[in-house]
This record gives C-alpha cells, sequence and structure tokens, in this order.
C-alpha cells in the first residue's frame, strides 16, 4: 500500500541525500529530519548540530534551529531548547515566526512557565483568526 517501515524510510533519506546534494550539512539535516520525523530525537539531535555547525543556511538553518529546539525538549534539555528558540525569536523574522513561538510555548510549558507558553499559544494563534484577534492578543498580553 505504499507504507515502509521506519527503518527503511531513514535509509532511503540516507541514500537520497548523499546522491543529491553536495552539502553535508544539507545531507546532515535531511538525515536529522528522517530520524526525527521517526521518533529517533537521539539520533537526530547530533546531525541537526553538524549541520548547524557546517554552515547550514537560509530556512533549512531555521528550520533545522526549531527542530534541534524541539529535539531537545524531547531530550530532555530543556533550558538549552528555551534559550535557541529566545535567541530565533530575537533576532530572525520569517514565515516561521508562529512555529518558534509555538515551539518555545511547549518548551517552556514543559519548563513550567505556563502563563508565558499561554500568552505565546494564544499570540501565535490569534494572528489566523478570522475574528476576535484583537481580543486574543489582548488576553495573552495580560497574562
Amino acid at each position: 500500500m505504499g507504507t515502509i517501515s521506519n527503518e527503511e524510510f531513514i535509509h532511503q533519506i540516507r541514500n537520497h541525500v548523499e546522491l543529491l546534494t553536495n552539502s553535508q550539512a544539507i545531507a546532515d539535516f535531511e538525515k536529522a529530519c528522517a530520524f526525527d520525523s521517526t521518533g529517533h530525537e537521539k539520533e537526530a539531535e547530533p546531525l541537526y548540530r553538524s549541520a548547524l555547525d557546517q554552515g547550514l543556511t537560509g530556512l533549512r538553518r531555521r528550520r533545522a534551529r526549531i527542530q534541534l529546539a524541539s529535539t531537545l525538549r524531547n531530550n530532555g534539555k530543556i533550558e538549552e531548547s528555551i534559550y535557541i528558540l529566545r535567541e530565533e525569536k530575537a533576532n530572525y523574522s520569517d514565515e516561521l515566526n508562529d512555529a518558534v513561538d509555538s515551539f518555545l510555548a511547549l518548551s517552556l510549558s514543559s519548563a513550567g512557565e505556563y502563563r508565558e507558553a499561554l500568552s505565546l499559544a494564544l499570540k501565535a494563534i490569534s494572528k489566523h483568526l478570522p475574528r476576535y484577534n484583537n481580543s486574543l492578543n489582548r488576553y495573552a498580553e495580560n497574562l
């Protein structure tokens, strides 16, 4: 039915990225994504770090930082996750801003910072509602 195992998926990604790119940073990022999306966060973490250390750029760099932070949270490294996401929030802006806020909200919640987490999540959601945007944003500001 077109379904493959997680292990086969990871194997295919490894083979494809080696063939399709001459960038080790991109290859490591794509392999990290494969591990991450199949529940192998411990294997994904060093690959995200490698991709970033090798100078991954553009939207992939931002995705790698967001995904690394999420992986770190799942691996119990919550403070580092929060640090990375706060740095992204302060220094970069693009179509992934709401993703940064959403993953930061998850990490803050894991750290017991529920009010700030809820505020970030509500602000992110408020931008996408057909109505009540301003009201929800004001409530989020006052948390």
